[in-house]
């Protein structure tokens, strides 16, 4: 009997099994990470701007109020940051930046990254990366799995979240109103 094909009350017309529907990932490119990466750190950084201006308005450090804000201006960084790197990522699979590029961040079976492994690809892995001189993540374009070294050092992997739309040559060249 041929493997993935079963015969039902001895029919002589066998049935094929139908087979798991197979999920293809695409490779997120290296732009479309750099471009996630840099918004969320734009996000972050402008919550701790505005919070250094309302204080620097309040009298910096020289008065109490301006002091105390800029203290909760640094708290409140640091709770979006573990809310975008490690919740976020951990519990949908997407930072801000990714969900902005239509990037997914998935363990190596497909399933979400989980709050651990988020969190040691972000607070241990992106550093390790950056102290390598950057190397960690340019491994990327060099990777035939288009891994960073984040991504093998948490088991997970940056994929695009839809198919690429290709656009045919025949239909971009048509003119506009010709007939078909």
């Amino acid at each position: 009997m041929t493997p993935g094909v079963q015969t039902a009350n001895f029919s002589p017309r066998p049935t094929v099994r139908s087979e798991s529907r197979v999920r293809v990932r695409y490779r997120a490119p290296f732009a479309l990470r750099c471009g996630a990466l840099l918004i969320d750190y734009i996000l972050l950084v402008l919550i701790l701007t505005f919070s250094i201006m309302v204080a620097r308005m309040l009298g910096g450090g020289a008065r109490t109020a301006g002091g105390t804000t800029e203290k909760i201006g640094i708290i409140i960084t640091l709770i979006v940051a573990v809310l975008d790197l490690v919740v976020l990522a951990g519990l949908q699979g997407q930072t801000v930046g990714k969900w902005t590029t239509g990037l997914r961040l998935e363990r190596l079976d497909g399933r979400p990254p989980g709050l651990a492994r988020a969190l040691l690809r972000h607070f241990v892995g992106y550093p390790l990366s950056l102290l390598l001189f950057g190397l960690g993540f340019l491994m990327v374009t060099v990777s035939s799995s288009g891994r960073a070294l984040h991504d093998y050092i948490s088991g997970t992997i940056v994929v695009r979240e839809h198919a690429p739309q290709v656009v045919s040559s025949a239909r971009r060249s048509r003119p506009r109103g010709a007939a078909h």
